[in-house]
C-alpha cells in the first residue's frame, strides 16, 4: 500500500474487538510518529498510555467524575452515565497525547500543529497494522478535575485522546469535497 492509498483508506474506528493491543507495538509506532515536523525541534510531546482494567476504569471515572460540569450530561440518567463509562473502558487502549503549554502563543500553535501532525502519523501507522483509532478532543479533557487525576501539569495541555483497537469492520468512506473548490490561487 502507497501512502497516498493508506492516507485515503484510513478510517476512524469505534468499534474493537476485545483483544489487547501491545504496549511494544505502540511504542514501536511512535517511535516513527515522532518524526512529525516540530519547529525548533521541540518534539513538545508527552504521552500516557492506558492499557491495564484498573487504568481503564480510573480513565472512566476521571471521565465520568469531569463530563459531570457538563450540563447536557448532568441531566442524563445515571444508568445512561455508566454505559458511557462502560464504552470507555472495554476499549483495548487509549494513548493520551500532552503537549507542553509554551507561554508564547507563536510557540505554543507550533507545537500543537506538531502534536497533531504526531497523532495523524500515529494513526497511519496503526492502520498499516490494522490497528484501528479514533482521536476524541472531548470537552471534558481541559477539566482541572480530569487533568488532575491524570498528572497533567500546570504548564501542560492535552492535545488529545486516541482510543485504539483491532477492528472486525472498515467503515465506508464518507465524500470529501474536491480541493478545486476550496482552493483560492492569486
Amino acid at each position: 500500500m502507497n501512502i497516498a492509498q493508506t492516507i485515503r483508506g484510513r478510517r476512524s474506528i469505534r468499534s474493537f474487538k476485545q483483544e489487547s493491543v501491545s504496549r511494544e507495538l505502540v511504542m514501536s509506532l511512535l517511535n516513527d510518529a515522532v518524526w512529525a515536523p516540530n519547529h525548533g525541534l521541540r518534539e513538545p510531546w508527552r504521552f500516557i498510555y492506558v492499557e491495564s482494567v484498573e487504568g481503564k476504569a480510573h480513565l472512566g471515572d476521571l471521565a465520568l467524575d469531569a463530563a459531570r460540569r457538563m450540563k447536557r450530561v448532568r441531566l442524563l440518567p445515571t444508568k445512561l452515565k455508566e454505559v458511557m463509562k462502560r464504552r470507555l473502558v472495554d476499549i483495548p487502549a487509549h494513548l493520551v497525547v500532552v503537549m507542553k503549554a509554551q507561554k508564547n502563543e507563536h510557540k505554543r500553535e507550533e507545537d500543537f500543529a506538531a502534536a497533531c501532525c504526531l497523532m495523524q502519523n500515529l494513526q497511519l501507522l496503526g492502520w498499516e497494522q490494522k490497528l484501528g483509532m479514533f482521536w476524541s478532543t472531548y470537552e471534558f479533557i481541559h477539566f482541572p478535575e480530569f487533568k488532575e487525576g491524570l498528572g497533567i501539569r500546570e504548564d501542560e495541555r492535552i492535545v488529545g485522546m486516541l482510543h485504539m483497537g483491532y477492528f472486525n469492520r472498515v467503515p465506508s468512506p464518507k465524500p470529501r469535497t474536491p480541493v478545486e473548490q476550496k482552493l483560492t490561487v492569486w
